[in-house]
């Protein structure tokens, strides 16, 4: 049945979309004020606060790239998941106090505090291309995926995907954002569970086929233990993580919103906490998944066409579209999109917030009223939301966009949590030398990201890139504290 969706599965999709769309559209009333649209007023439940941070990690990107892996080689990718307790751990001590003792929304306030307006803008810029790239990407590649299921064009998904992502979170602000993420949040996981079941179930030997087949093939290895730092080994990939995920808890915008929505501390930290503890049985899920398919299509390879097999992203989609009954497979292909949904709303709000409260409140229009606000607050939801989705539409010409995404956040986001870290760490250094220590960063990540060195895994270029912002910066703020 690949290319055209049966039609109740066409049904499954069309009532999750508009119940979607529907359920935004419900907080309109509530986001009525600046207040109401960047932080619900502070109300949120701590597990709802925490669903949603689990639904932002969950993006198509994981939910199809994860069980790609799984198929095409081992399990090595799945420790990244473990990094997420101690990033957490880290966040609940440092991050969320930080954050919710200010009267700030913007989380580049503080760098402003610190190092000067100069910080506040960097930081800005650098997560608005980030968040540009990011949607354009999600958009892009869940639409890739859907196309040869549902039989629509890939311009098309990309458009209808775009389009009710962009008006529910308009009209509802940040809880339609969260609301939907808790929603969405419970059917890609239900969906992820079905599916594995069908796996199971299907095997001709019962269940414990998939495992014989996957420890035959050391398909649940964790990568190698040693200490080289050019490939990507148990602890390349853990570092890595801690990093990735130290930047999501402490810099990113998105995160940063949720904490403050949140209606105390206790609700803030326990949502940290939350996001981190689901991921790893859901990553685990993903990537149990993988696994099963390699297994399903050893024993059975006539269902598998040789230009599928040949690109293990493609493999999960081929299943759902042709393994899964009526129905269900409807509502796996709900999944994907509301995996995409799920994280190109944080993204569009927390844009839209930043723009608000670090230039237009900030350098604009200090004294705006509660009506300008909301224009400006609405007017560049619908901006950023027309900008993604002509991203996603030029990535259509890129011949690799994961590749271009990697490259831009590692660029970008390591110079960020440098600047941030060393704002935290070292209380002395100045707007100078942190200033200096930042453009060193950046230059390092840069070269380390597009020279095609080969000293270094990838994967280290966001560790190096950081490190260097902070030990620059803290031996010149030392240098010239000598010369004083």
């Amino acid at each position: 049945m690949s290319g055209t969706l049966r039609v109740a599965d066409l049904v499954v999709l069309l009532v999750y979309l508009v119940g979607v769309f529907g359920l935004g559209c419900w907080f309109v009333r509530r986001s009525q004020t600046a207040g109401g649209f960047m932080t619900a007023g502070r109300s949120m439940s701590g597990w709802v606060v925490g669903m949603s941070i689990f639904g932002t990690y969950v993006s198509s990107i994981s939910f199809l790239a994860h069980t790609g892996k799984a198929y095409g080689g081992d399990w090595s990718a799945w420790v990244f998941a473990l990094s997420l307790p101690i990033a957490a751990c880290i966040a609940v001590r440092y991050f969320v106090p930080l954050y919710r003792s200010s009267d700030e929304v913007s989380a580049y306030a503080h760098l402003e505090n610190r190092f000067g307006p100069w910080a506040r803008v960097y930081a800005l810029v650098c997560y608005a291309l980030m968040q540009l790239a990011r949607m354009g990407t999600i958009l892009y590649l869940v639409a890739l995926a859907l196309a040869p299921l549902t039989g629509w064009d890939v311009k098309t998904i990309i458009m209808v995907t775009g389009v009710v992502v962009t008006i529910y979170t308009l009209l509802g602000g940040i809880e339609a954002v969260i609301w939907t993420d808790v929603v969405q949040s419970v059917v890609l996981t239900l969906g992820a569970i079905f599916c594995a079941g069908v796996i199971l179930t299907h095997m001709p030997e019962g269940p414990g086929q998939v495992f014989e087949i996957a420890q035959a093939s050391s398909k649940f290895d964790l990568g190698s233990f040693g200490l080289s730092l050019q490939e990507s080994t148990f602890w390349v990939v853990l570092i890595y993580g801690i990093f990735i995920n130290l930047q999501n808890f402490g810099i990113d915008q998105g995160f940063v919103q949720r904490y403050l929505t949140a209606k105390s501390d206790r609700a803030a930290k326990l949502s940290v906490w939350l996001g981190a503890a689901l991921f790893i049985p859901a990553s685990t899920l993903f990537f149990f998944i993988g696994t099963g398919l390699f297994a399903f299509y050893e024993v059975e390879p006539g269902l598998l066409p040789e230009a599928v097999a040949g690109k293990a992203d493609s493999v999960y989609p081929h299943f759902i579209a042709n393994e899964l009954p009526i129905g269900l497979t409807g509502l796996l292909i709900a999944a994907v999109f509301a995996a995409a949904m799920s994280s190109v709303d944080t993204s569009l709000n927390s844009c839209a917030t930043l723009f608000h409260c670090d230039i237009y409140k900030r350098f604009i229009r200090p004294d705006a009223s509660e009506r300008d606000s909301m224009r400006v607050l609405h007017g560049t939801t619908l901006v950023w939301g027309l900008a993604g989705t002509l991203m996603a539409l030029a990535m259509i010409q890129v011949q690799s966009a994961l590749d271009a995404w990697w490259n831009l956040q590692g660029i970008f986001a390591g110079g960020m949590l440098g600047l941030f870290l060393l704002g935290l760490i070292a209380k002395g250094v100045s707007s100078k030398p942190a200033m200096i220590a930042g453009l060193v960063g950046v230059a390092l990540i840069a070269w380390l990201s597009l020279s095609g060195q080969s000293f270094f895994h990838k994967n280290l270029t966001i560790v190096l890139g950081t490190s260097t912002v902070i030990v620059v910066g803290v031996v010149l703020g030392a240098l010239l504290k000598s010369k004083r």
